[in-house]
């Protein structure tokens, strides 16, 4: 049996430049955290699991959600997935099932990017919205994302620009 020494087993898929650059992150995180977030500490440097709370005179007001963010070996070059846990708040952009419609999530992705900046965006797309209601098309996208499809793997349409 192999060993591996002065890494941890929640390390063992990232590499180092993607270790050393969320390590970066937390730091920052906890000295400068966006408004409105909670990250919940755990030993896992991988999955970070982030409370949100919807912003003053939104429709998502003292509201609170979780996200759950998973962070692939070749971050920040590749662009973390990123789910709401059950129950994922009623947004035209967000699926039932925790899926998020949001473009910097997939292809708009920049190395630059960074958990606080997906959070704020998030937070604004929650914000912005002006009716609690699911995507119209959640029944069916659901039902094809059974088996634990990862949002990476939908081809996401990005039309409204409005929420």
């Amino acid at each position: 049996m192999a060993t591996m020494t002065g890494t941890s087993n929640s390390r063992a898929g990232l590499s180092r430049i993607a270790c050393n650059r969320l390590q970066k992150e937390l730091v920052e995180w906890q000295v400068n955290p966006p408004a409105g977030f909670k990250h919940k500490v755990t030993d896992n440097l991988q999955r970070w699991i982030i409370e949100v709370t919807g912003a003053p005179g939104t429709l998502y007001a003292n509201e609170s959600y979780q996200l759950q963010v998973d962070f692939p070996e070749h971050y920040p070059m590749e662009s973390p997935q990123v789910v709401f846990l059950s129950p994922a708040p009623l947004h035209p952009h967000i699926y039932s099932n925790g899926h998020i419609c949001l473009d910097i999530l997939y292809d708009s992705w920049s190395p630059a990017m960074t958990v606080s900046s997906i959070c704020i965006s998030i937070l604004s797309m929650l914000s912005s919205s002006t009716v609690k209601q699911r995507p119209a098309d959640n029944d069916r996208y659901v039902k094809n994302c059974r088996n634990g499809r990862s949002p990476k793997e939908t081809r996401w349409w990005f039309h409204d620009d409005k929420v």
